[in-house]
């Protein structure tokens, strides 16, 4: 059974920054997608970054373009998100998922991604 561990998540002042970081041994660079995505309680969860690895195209969301940014390290099988300039709304748990579907259709830099595996999640809050 893969798994995969966040980690990084704190709580940080408006305009600071934290990296969160998952670890997926020795399968981040055979997925297909690798995605981390945010829930608030009472809202729906929200991809906010993507990263469709071994093509080397990024996609983040309007909410958090140009503040954050999704990186790969092959050799410490760990995918990071950077985030910078935090605001209050970007307070929520953050979790990271991966889409190993061997079915999953991938056509030049882009996949219909499928995530069949998630991580326990890791909290980020933010005060102004």
């Amino acid at each position: 059974q893969v798994t995969l561990a966040e980690s990084g998540g704190g709580s940080v002042q408006a305009g600071g920054s934290l990296r969160l970081s998952c670890v997926a041994p020795k399968y981040t660079y055979n997925a297909n997608c690798m995605s981390w995505f945010r829930q608030v309680p009472g809202k729906e969860r929200e991809e906010v970054a993507t990263l469709y690895t071994g093509r080397g195209r990024t996609v983040m969301a309007d909410s958090v373009k140009g503040r954050f940014t999704i990186s790969q390290d092959k050799a410490k099988d760990t995918v990071y998100l950077q985030m910078n300039s935090l605001q209050s709304e970007d307070t929520a748990m953050y979790f990271c998922a991966a889409d190993w579907n061997p079915w999953t259709f991938c056509s030049g830099d882009d996949c219909v991604c499928e995530y069949n595996v998630w991580g326990q999640g890791t909290q980020v809050t933010v005060s102004s």
